[in-house]
């Protein structure tokens, strides 16, 4: 389906050599620059690679190119990216793995090319598979989940990285999302969709947990994506199995906002029927969304989902749709400097660019 011309005003798809896991908008190198940082896996030859990618801008008569500009090969395939800047306002990316390493890289502002990287090896953090990793916005510190039930927070330094282990599940909990909600507080995700809060001044342990009872008593969903607002950091946002998506407000604990699926009979428009990847809060926002944004409970949400949907959900809203596609769309990320712009990774081995008006 091709995507709503009231919605969008560009819309390009990107084909590329390798499968796409995971894409990020890069903070600004320079004043004209932009650029983004691509994890892709080739099933050919099995290596994972992780690109910066700078962007040049379609004009009426060409569409965007990607060019690489550095690359880099870790040390397995590539399970979560992020990036922001650090308090010099350098730009800063992190990298988890399937064989439990984590990898930190400096783009060089000049160039584009990676000056610096400093990891912690595989097998060190966890046993296996990291399922998620998310950088503060300082970039001094990240947190890191996996299947193993660990949870690690990884202080970067001018020496490399040390990490301190806050809990280890031993194996007893499985952990599949992570997002910081400030410097000693962290949201997780997991089966049965579970999601717990985390307070490093109050212990090893959470401090708050809600545990879903989705679709009829079913209890065997998987939290996939969380996000936390920065100026509503009581509020988490969560997408998970069946197109469920909701907010979790800290201040009701145990009376979730339902977004998208149902939950104990409360039902709202299910825009997917499969998993939902990602969510993130939508920052971008008309002047009539502008008017009323103190009276809306929760600010509007995007979600990718396996059966290709792209949309914005809205509470008491119908979704609206941003793409429907043929294959699972995989990731997405919104540019936090021009919100109006969003990339995508779509399972047939492309890149979507859209601009909303």
């Amino acid at each position: 389906m091709e995507p709503d011309p009231q919605t969008l005003t560009q819309f390009h798809i990107l084909p590329q050599p390798t499968y796409v896991d995971s894409l990020r908008f890069l903070p600004p190198l320079s004043a004209f620059d932009r650029h983004i940082a691509v994890a892709s896996f080739n099933s050919d030859t099995s290596t994972p690679t992780l690109t910066l990618n700078s962007i040049t801008p379609p004009t009426p008569t060409t569409p965007p190119t990607l060019t690489p500009q550095s690359s880099f090969t870790p040390s397995s395939r590539i399970t979560s990216l992020k990036t922001t800047q650090t308090p010099q306002q350098n730009p800063l990316i992190a990298a988890s793995t399937a064989t439990g390493s984590v990898h930190i890289l400096f783009p060089n502002p000049v160039d584009g090319s990676f000056e610096s990287e400093v990891s912690v090896p595989d097998n060190v953090l966890h046993l296996g598979r990291i399922t998620c990793l998310d950088l503060l916005e300082s970039g001094l510190e990240c947190v890191s989940v996996g299947e193993d039930g660990r949870v690690n927070v990884i202080s970067v330094g001018d020496s490399g990285l040390d990490y301190r282990r806050v809990v280890d599940g031993k194996g007893l909990v499985s952990y599949s999302a992570v997002r910081w909600a400030s410097p000693m507080e962290f949201a997780t995700g997991g089966l049965g969709n579970c999601v717990q809060w985390w307070d490093l001044r109050r212990g090893g342990a959470p401090v708050s947990q809600f545990k879903g009872n989705w679709g009829q008593g079913a209890t065997s969903g998987i939290i996939h994506s969380i996000d936390i607002h920065p100026s509503r950091k009581h509020t988490c946002l969560a997408g998970g199995s069946n197109g469920n998506v909701f907010a979790w407000d800290l201040r009701r604990p145990q009376q979730p906002i339902v977004l998208s699926g149902v939950d104990n009979g409360e039902t709202a428009t299910c825009i997917s029927e499969s998993d939902v990847w990602e969510v993130q809060y939508d920052t971008f926002m008309s002047a009539s969304d502008h008017a009323k944004l103190s009276s809306i409970g929760v600010l509007p949400a995007m979600i990718c989902s396996e059966d290709g949907m792209l949309a914005v959900i809205k509470q008491g809203e119908e979704p609206i749709e941003l793409l429907a596609e043929n294959c699972a769309i995989n990731c997405f990320d919104i540019d936090r400097h021009n919100p109006s712009d969003v990339i995508c990774g779509l399972e047939w081995e492309s890149i979507a660019l859209l601009t909303r008006a």
